[in-house]
């Protein structure tokens, strides 16, 4: 019996995750290599990509599904355009990291771990970008934003729209 899904893969993502099991389905600790590749050239690993690569290696779903919960890094739905990221490192979580979190949440209409409806934004918390004199710092895509506040949440989203 198999499970049904809500989505159905894509042709470009089923061809995406034929040539990663034809390269990798028979190497040592072809589960972990083939969801990591899935996730680095489809953005994710949905619920219809682990039913497909569950059958396709013969693997219980039940263990692709452990593997994709058991580390932090996989994800099962797409992200946004843009990634913020509030970190909660203790020199950001002492100036204020959990108040521009919530201030994130309001403005965005979503929680940490969530995209907005439109695909623009993923919220996300880290623990240390390194830029400890600049706290409270958000990270958003590739850009470091040190001393923000909460005020200055929604003119900084302007910029990524």
């Amino acid at each position: 019996m198999t499970v049904a899904t809500q989505e159905e893969l894509t042709l470009e993502q089923k061809a995406v995750l034929d040539e990663i099991l034809a390269e990798n389905r028979d190497k040592s600790g072809a589960t972990m290599l083939v969801l990591t590749l899935t996730q680095e050239r489809l953005g994710y690993v949905s619920p219809a990509m682990q039913q497909y690569l569950s059958q396709e290696m013969r693997v219980p779903l039940s263990h692709i599904y452990g593997v994709l919960t058991f580390y932090s890094f996989f994800r099962m739905a797409p992200i946004g355009q843009h990634k913020i990221n509030v970190c909660l490192g203790t020199a950001c979580y002492v100036r204020g990291g959990p108040s521009l979190i919530e201030k994130y949440q309001q403005v965005l209409g979503i929680k940490v771990g969530e995209t907005t409806e439109d695909q623009q934004f993923t919220l996300e918390v880290c623990r240390c970008v390194g830029a400890c004199s600049q706290a409270p710092v958000v990270m958003i895509d590739d850009d470091i934003i040190g001393r923000m506040k909460p005020q200055n949440v929604a003119k900084t989203l302007r910029k990524y729209k």
